[in-house]
């Protein structure tokens, strides 16, 4: 198998062993990105506020992302500063956990061989 084939292989792995989050992050890439072209809001709304009608922490999230799709970065800001935080972390945490997964696909490969 050529290298390029085992990293796309990996990748599908990496997928298949985080469905649920891999899923939720889609849907929430998907719903974002259809309301900054279109304004359909398809999001889950804040739980916390609909049922004690106060915001929480990461309220506005979700429309400081679709303000940084539409490269609004002071609106972003002005929404929910917490997002200049989070998007690097999550970017952060996505590329580490993958290069453990990576690490260990490596060692159970050579020691099934």
């Amino acid at each position: 198998m050529t290298i390029k084939n085992e990293k796309i292989v990996t990748r599908f792995k990496y997928i298949n062993c985080n469905k649920f989050i891999f899923a939720i992050g889609i849907y929430f890439l998907f719903s974002s990105i259809l309301v900054a072209i279109t304004k359909i809001d398809i999001c889950i709304p804040c739980i916390w506020k609909a049922i004690f009608e106060v915001n929480c922490l990461s309220c506005g999230l979700t429309s400081a992302f679709v303000y940084i799709l539409k490269l609004n970065f002071f609106d972003a800001y002005k929404t929910n500063s917490l997002i200049y935080i989070l998007i690097p972390f999550g970017i952060y945490y996505i590329k580490q956990d993958y290069q453990e997964f990576k690490n260990k696909n490596k060692k159970t490969t050579k020691n099934s061989r």
